[in-house]
């Protein structure tokens, strides 16, 4: 299995060939406009020149060939531009993906901006939505319902086993299949009108709901079928003299009906068009995914099952709307027009066609949609897995541990998604059974904090269905609840204090709630907002409520003296990171150690910043 630094060496060469290629499309596309140029200008020029000198006929012939050949040189620039928007497409995809696994944030494509979820159980605390966020790395969508399919997944607040292993069998199917995954992208990328957009399928299906015949075509339809059938049949028997000539009549009911029904069919050509737009839009993603082979990959074919049912494809919706818009290009021409529809109801069988494939489209868009949306949030999983190889599939147990089965939660050497290898530090970490809690005390930067969110951000990815930034993971279903970015409201006149009260009361009656799936929470520097006697009083009493309770977690402080704890109840462990100082320099290796920190550095680090220290 290739390293990270050896897939971002493909990718670079890989961006290089690309941009060669991009070159040379660019250059025949130049040297396409100069011959366009000169063959309008030059067939034009010696066309003139043949005329005033008498060549009629060569000048006609003249001409004729110029455009003619201005015509092919025309069809091939429009192919040649049509490759280069493709390849820098292309570009944009594989720059995003070498942008990804350098974290290089500020050339990865930002998803949709959304509010965070009020009163969420963990999102902002564990950077899942916005700015540099879990989603803003992931998400590989095209789509604006594919990413918030994605990021509903990273959202969940309770974790499903079946649904979990599902997602991660077809993310594994996806994993090796790197080429059908780009492949979709560029053609949702295609789609989008401009290069920033993100695709929608809200728009197109406000479109059918909009355009939907409410009101039956068809009796209308076989009238006028009986009408034309009666003024054929009264016209041949008329010229047969069997009968007098009542056809003219029969043929003045059949105008009259055809143009009082005129609104069902005014519109046809311009809807048929319409729809055929829309339809192609998405239509290379529809295409790709019915064309695809799916071999070795059979959880994948279910899941595209709607793309290749016979009686469903989108090809066969796609070729049905175009023979309707050739029929209905009659429209354009008003003696032809007449002529057919004086012989048959032309627009109106056309319009109640049209109908038709509106109605099964309009059941069958839902589905497709839906399944390219799932597919698409699935793809930026196994995206995330292809691009960081030292990622791991975890293990999702069925129900929680109760302490005669496995841990609740066992990680070796797991690691912040959020954070390239140069600057990620892994560490091993369990939870034996609920009810049990670790107090991590440490020095300020030696990464308490870090830990927590590591934690939690591998939990989001496993019960989404994803790869974990770990060498191997095993984990039961549980809540999650967390508290570390606390924030005062100035507006709604909260205090940093009293918002975080708030928050760990939530926490507390989550964890006291009747839940067959015990609560996971990671709680930063518990109490910071208060002084250090009713901080220290709170905390205990806090951390007390918590042990014994449905749930376990880890919860970071400072204050050590809520160490002492672990001697009174069983429940409650120690953990610690620390720093070392050499010759005035302070570092950290962010290792996890068994205990309590045995250092602190806050005055050592007033003091190298110059600050007035007593005693110093």
């Amino acid at each position: 299995m290739p390293s990270s630094q050896q897939l971002q060496a493909l990718a670079e060469r890989h961006l290089a060939r690309l941009a060669r290629r991009v070159r040379q499309r660019a250059a025949q596309s130049r040297q396409l406009s100069y011959i366009r140029l000169g063959l309008f200008l030059g067939s034009v020029l010696l066309a003139t020149v043949a005329y005033q000198s008498g060549y009629q006929v060569v000048g006609a012939a003249l001409l004729a060939v110029g455009l003619s050949g201005f015509a092919v040189a025309a069809h091939r620039h429009s192919k040649v531009e049509r490759s280069i928007r493709r390849y820098r497409r292309w570009m944009e995809i594989k720059q995003a993906h070498l942008a990804r696994m350098r974290h290089d944030w500020e050339n990865i494509p930002l998803p949709p901006t959304l509010p965070p979820t009020e009163g969420h159980p963990f999102e902002t605390d564990l950077n899942i939505t916005g700015p540099r966020s879990l989603l803003h790395l992931i998400d590989t969508s095209v789509s604006a319902e594919g990413s918030n399919r994605l990021r509903q997944w990273l959202l969940q607040r309770e974790a499903n086993p079946g649904l979990i292993r599902s997602r991660a069998t077809l993310v594994r199917q996806l994993l090796p299949r790197s080429l059908f995954r780009d492949r979709l992208a560029l053609a949702g990328a295609l789609a989008a009108r401009k290069q920033e957009e993100r695709w929608t399928g809200a728009e197109f299906m406000a479109w059918l709901q909009a355009h939907a015949n409410q009101q039956s075509l068809f009796p209308w339809l076989v009238a006028l079928l009986l009408l034309a059938g009666t003024t054929l049949l009264l016209l041949l028997l008329a010229l047969l003299n069997v009968l007098p000539a009542a056809w003219p009549f029969s043929l003045g009911v059949y105008a009259l009906l055809y143009i009082a029904r005129g609104k069902d069919y005014r519109e046809l050509y311009s809807d048929a068009l319409d729809l055929e737009v829309h339809l192609h839009r998405f239509g290379a993603v529809l295409l790709h995914l019915e064309r695809f082979g799916y071999a070795g990959a059979p959880d994948l074919a279910k899941l595209c099952q709607p793309f290749r049912d016979p009686a469903r494809r989108p090809s066969a919706r796609l070729r049905g709307v175009g023979r309707i818009i050739a029929a209905a290009s009659v429209q354009g021409n008003p003696l032809a027009r007449l002529l057919f529809n004086i012989v048959v109801p032309w627009d109106y069988w056309f319009a109640w066609r049209l109908a038709q494939e509106q109605k099964k489209i309009r059941e069958e868009v839902p589905v497709w949609l839906d399944c390219w949306h799932e597919l698409e949030a699935l793809c930026s999983l196994a995206n995330l897995a292809d691009l960081n190889p030292e990622f791991t599939f975890p293990e999702v147990a069925e129900t929680a541990a109760n302490g005669q089965q496995s841990p609740l939660l066992q990680a070796v050497q797991i690691g912040h998604p959020l954070l390239g290898t140069d600057a990620r530090v892994a560490n091993d970490y369990h939870i034996e059974r609920p009810g049990t809690l670790a107090i991590v005390t440490g020095s300020n930067m030696s990464g308490k904090s870090t830990m927590l969110r590591t934690l939690g951000a591998n939990l989001v990815l496993a019960y989404a269905g994803g790869p974990v930034c770990a060498q191997r993971l095993r984990v039961a279903p549980m809540r999650l609840f967390t508290c570390i970015n606390v924030t005062d409201s100035v507006n709604d006149g909260i205090s940093y204090f009293y918002a975080e009260v708030r928050r760990l009361r939530d926490l507390l009656a989550a964890l006291r709630q009747p839940h067959n799936q015990p609560l996971f929470f990671l709680i930063d520097e518990i109490f910071r907002g208060t002084n250090n006697r009713e901080r220290l009083i709170g905390s205990r009493s806090y951390v007390r409520a918590l042990a014994g309770g449905n749930g376990a977690g880890l919860i970071s402080t400072h204050d050590l003296e809520l160490v002492h704890l672990a001697d009174e109840l069983a429940s409650i462990s120690n953990l610690h990171f620390r720093e070392e100082i050499h010759n005035g320099r302070m570092t950290f290796d962010y290792r996890l150690r068994p205990g309590p920190c045995p250092t602190t550095n806050a005055l050592e680090i007033m003091r190298m910043e110059g600050l007035p220290v007593e005693g110093k």
